[in-house]
C-alpha cells in the first residue's frame, strides 16, 4: 500500500527510535540513540535534550516525567531538561552493550531490551524492571537472553502475550504472558522473513528488510518497521500478514500511534551510516512521519513507582 507520510519537522536524528505519545500532554516523544537526545514535539515545536550517554528507549511516568534507558543504567527524570537520577543497573558489560528498544507494560514495570555491539557474543537481552514497591530499590528482572539485537516489543491488548524480536535472526517470537506474576512461556515463532542476500544494495527489492521497533492497534494486530526493507508490515494476532505500507526511508525502525484519537501513525527512521546513493533517493531520512492510520492505536503505558 502507499500512504500519504508527511513529514512532521525537518529536523533529522542520526538514530531516530522508541517513539510514544503522551495522551495528556498532546504531545510525541522520540530518541536520537546516536546523536545521545530525547526530542519531542509539543504544539508545532521541537524540542531537544541532550544526555549523558545513548538513550535507548523512554516512557512516560505515572507521577509525572520520563524513565529513560540509558547505556549506563535506568534513570527517572521527574521532569523535561530536569536532573537525571539512576533508580536501577543492568547486568552488561557497557564497554559493548547498551540499551535499546523498550516500553512499559499495563501495570506500569519498564521492558528493556539491548545491543550486543560486537555483534557476536550474543550479550543482549530483555529485562524488566518493578519500581511499584515504595521503599524498596526497583526489582530488575532477566527475562530473555542469548540475542544480538533487542527490539519490536509489543504486548497484546489483553496482555497475554509478549512479543519481541532478535532483529538478526529476522523473526518475531510470541511469547504467552502472565502480567500478575511477570511471567513469559515460549510460543513459538509468530512471523519469519528471508535474511539478507550477500552483497545486498538498497536498489535490490528482493530483500524485505529485518523487524525493528513495533506497535499494536486496538484490534491486537502487529505493526513492525522494517529495517532496511523500506515498509512498515501489518501482521493480525494469528500472524497473518494484513497489509505492507510503504515507509519514506529506507531504513524505518519503530511507529507509535498517536493523535487525539490514536489513529495517526508516526514513524523514526535513520540517517546515520547510510550510502550517499540511498539518502538521494530518501532524502529525508532520520526525520519522523506520520501517516493516517486505518484503525486507532493502543495508549502508550506509563510507568509506576
Amino acid at each position: 500500500m502507499h500512504p500519504t507520510w508527511q513529514r512532521i519537522d525537518p529536523h533529522t536524528c542520526q538514530l531516530g527510535e522508541s517513539p510514544f505519545w503522551h495522551p495528556q500532554e498532546q504531545t510525541l516523544y522520540w530518541v536520537d540513540i546516536s546523536g545521545r537526545q530525547l526530542l519531542r514535539m509539543q504544539a508545532g515545536a521541537l524540542q531537544t535534550w541532550d544526555m549523558p550517554s545513548e538513550p535507548g528507549c523512554i516512557a512516560p511516568a505515572r507521577n509525572g516525567g520520563l524513565v529513560i534507558a540509558l547505556r549506563h543504567g535506568i534513570f527517572r527524570a521527574p521532569q523535561w531538561g530536569g536532573a537525571l537520577t539512576q533508580i536501577a543497573t543492568l547486568a552488561y558489560d557497557t564497554a559493548t552493550v547498551r540499551a535499546n528498544d523498550g516500553k512499559c507494560d499495563a501495570l506500569g514495570r519498564f521492558w528493556v531490551g539491548t545491543v550486543d555491539e560486537t555483534k557476536t557474543q550474543h550479550a543482549a537481552a530483555l529485562y524488566t524492571v518493578d519500581a511499584r514497591e515504595a521503599g524498596k530499590p526497583p526489582r530488575v528482572t532477566h527475562q530473555l537472553g542469548d540475542a544480538l539485537t533487542g527490539n519490536g516489543l509489543g504486548f497484546s491488548p489483553d496482555s497475554t502475550v509478549v512479543y519481541w524480536v532478535d532483529t538478526p535472526q529476522h523473526r518475531i517470537d510470541a511469547w504467552d504472558f502472565d502480567l500478575s506474576s511477570n511471567t513469559l512461556r515460549a510460543r513459538g515463532p509468530f512471523a519469519h522473513f528471508e535474511p539478507k542476500p550477500a552483497g545486498w544494495q538498497f536498489s535490490d527489492s528482493a530483500y524485505g528488510g529485518r523487524p525493528d521497533g513495533a506497535a499494536v492497534d486496538v484490534q491486537g494486530n502487529y505493526w513492525v518497521a522494517m529495517y532496511e526493507g523500506a515498509r512498515v508490515c501489518q501482521f493480525a494476532p494469528d500472524g497473518r500478514l494484513l497489509a505492507q505500507y510503504a515507509a519514506p526511508s529506507q531504513c524505518p525502525t519503530m511507529p507509535c500511534f498517536g493523535g487525539a484519537d490514536l489513529q495517526t501513525l508516526y514513524l523514526t527512521t535513520v540517517r546515520h551510516g547510510r550510502s550517499d546513493a540511498e539518502l538521494a533517493r530518501y532524502p529525508d531520512s532520520g526525520c519522523v512521519f506520520a501517516m493516517r492510520a486505518p484503525l486507532p492505536g493502543l495508549p502508550v503505558n506509563s510507568f509506576a513507582d
